[in-house]
């Protein structure tokens, strides 16, 4: 009986774990100690393609101590190995750290563009979609520059992994956020053999920030091309994804500011199938309310003002997403943007003949844009009333 009661005999001491939270992938770039490896011989027989970083949590540090001895260490620990084999790669650690990795936790996944750009998203990413460790949700971003660079930081106590995560949740705030992508969508997404995009970030000085996406090409599963801030606002529209966010124009007559903000947004995409012929109309659909303005002479009490107001901010819309139509259908020749999804669901007789080579007849079909913007709310400011 005694022994039946016994509990936790499998457990390990959180403190000699690595607990993993974020993983960085990149060109191989070998660390001193594998370069000095190489020199000496003794190695596994590897070829160096891959340089994989992981990110500790370092368990000798908190954001609520000040060591009296001497500056506080980092929340976080970068370790690095380079090989051939993600899997392989891991068990290198084994021969470096002092405690067995522990993955459940595992919330950010970035691979830089270089990487992306050479071999197969699904490849890389294999051992990380069978490991029943890594959990579905932990999400995937592209890096403009090295990966590793994204996982670094200069503020005390932050993990840079945990970081990615909070900006991520601040889709209501604006349409140049692309909504997250984590493991089990991309599953989906690579399984469809469509075109998709993943959230790209931009490093410096061990600072990040989200500026626009990368194309990941359907048929071929790597990097095709970016999309800058102003595309990723634009798709938005075309999706109607949008949380939250504001447009900025400017009057016709004057030229002075005005920002509309966003709080509804919709679209619809209605494919038209004529014979061998296919088209798109697109309505899009939104409320919001006058947030700035510069034009001194614009009475936002008056109706005929915030109506221009709603004309500027219409064009500009309509120039945002005409704009990233362009892009992705003459440059990149890729749909993500959900418009064969919406023929699959409408005119699923059609979709079967043109599924198999989608993107290069999607760089070919018309589409049309509606876009009909109501403001419902200009605040408490107003000219002085003599």
């Amino acid at each position: 009986m005694l022994v039946s009661l016994t509990a936790c005999w499998s457990s390990n001491d959180i403190d000699k774990m690595g607990v993993g939270v974020g993983l960085a992938l990149d060109l191989a770039h070998p660390s001193p100690v594998e370069q000095e490896l190489e020199k000496k011989g003794g190695g596994y027989p590897k070829t160096d393609k891959i340089t994989l970083t992981y990110q500790f949590i370092n368990p000798k540090s908190s954001s609520k101590e000040v060591s009296s001895t001497g500056p506080q260490q980092k929340a976080y620990l970068n370790v690095s190995e380079t090989g051939d084999s993600i899997h392989q790669i891991i068990r290198e650690f084994a021969l470096r750290e002092d405690g067995p990795m522990y993955s459940p936790h595992l919330k950010v996944i970035v691979i830089s563009e270089a990487l992306a750009r050479t071999y197969r998203l699904d490849h890389l990413l294999d051992q990380n979609l069978r490991d029943n460790e890594i959990r579905p949700s932990c999400l995937v971003f592209i890096s403009k520059d090295k990966a590793l660079d994204a996982l670094e930081s200069k503020k005390q106590g932050e993990l840079p992994a945990m970081h990615l995560i909070g900006i991520s949740d601040n889709e209501d705030r604006s349409t140049r956020l692309f909504s997250p992508v984590s493991l089990a969508r991309l599953t989906t997404n690579m399984n469809s053999g469509s075109s998709f995009l993943l959230q790209n970030l931009v490093s410096s000085e061990k600072e990040v920030k989200f500026a626009g996406a990368a194309v990941i090409k359907g048929r071929t599963k790597k990097w095709e091309g970016f999309l800058d801030e102003r595309d990723l606002e634009g798709l938005t529209w075309i999706t109607g994804k949008g949380k939250g966010g504001v447009v900025k124009s400017f009057d016709k007559k004057t030229g002075q500011l005005l920002v509309y903000e966003i709080k509804t947004m919709d679209s619809t995409i209605t494919p038209k199938v004529d014979g061998d012929k296919i088209s798109f109309e697109v309505t899009i659909e939104s409320e919001g309310r006058l947030s700035e303005k510069w034009v001194t002479s614009g009475d936002p009490f008056d109706q005929g003002f915030l109506k221009k107001v709603e004309q500027t901010t219409e064009a500009e819309v309509q120039q945002l997403v005409k704009s990233v139509t362009n892009k992705i259908q003459k440059q990149f020749k890729a749909d993500v943007a959900g418009f064969g999804n919406r023929l699959r669901i409408e005119y699923p007789r059609t979709w079967e003949q043109v599924k198999k080579d989608w993107d290069h007849t999607f760089s070919t079909v018309p589409i049309t844009y509606s876009v009909h913007v109501k403001i419902t709310d200009f605040g408490a400011s107003g000219p002085m009333k003599k």
